[in-house]
């Protein structure tokens, strides 16, 4: 039997409706995925989150979803999915919601290629980065930025060792993002 969880994700397309580069209506993106044959489609914000319903694999889905943008809407975009356990696990390993006094400040940075990353940021989250805190989970990074995420030398240095293959949501809209997801 397939448990609900096991249907239900959420992607996260990077760069999309950020500044002027890589704009899309919310509204095409999701009758591009609903073309997919992904049912109960959401976007949340305008920046690129969707929460739906379908059958395959994060990564399969991943792979579409890129495949997608770039043939529909021409934009080479890194797709992140994941499913609602995976979800429900990155809720749950957040560590610095204990510190954090402003939700725009703390940072969910979940990265493709889990297994290699995670290795990567190991001794990464145990630098001193002063003001600002770093936690690793299986599946995401949290980042603390006090002094503003634009000021933040933590985050910079994530998406170095990262290569770019991160995206991150601000703890405001991700919990937007759980809430839909369990909804």
């Amino acid at each position: 039997m397939v448990r609900p969880s096991d249907s239900r994700f959420v992607a996260l397309l990077r760069g999309v409706n950020v500044g002027q580069a890589k704009r899309v209506a919310m509204a095409d993106l999701r009758d591009a995925c609903a073309g997919l044959g992904y049912r109960n489609v959401r976007s949340l914000l305008n920046s690129g989150n969707l929460v739906f319903d379908a059958s395959g694999t994060s990564v399969d889905l991943a792979a579409e979803l890129t495949a997608c943008m770039r043939e529909r809407f021409e934009l080479d975009v890194a797709v992140t999915v994941l499913n609602a356990s995976d979800v429900a696990l990155v809720e749950a390993e957040n560590e610095l919601r204990a510190v954090a006094t402003t939700p725009s400040r703390l940072l969910v940075s979940l990265w493709r290629d889990h297994p290699a990353a995670r290795a990567r940021l190991v001794e990464f989250a145990e630098q001193d980065w002063g003001t600002e805190r770093v936690h690793v989970g299986t599946r995401a990074a949290y980042v603390w930025c006090p002094d503003g995420v634009l000021a933040s030398h933590a985050l910079d240095a994530l998406e170095a060792a990262l290569e770019g293959r991160v995206t991150s949501r601000n703890a405001a809209t991700w919990a937007r993002i759980v809430a839909a997801v369990a909804d």
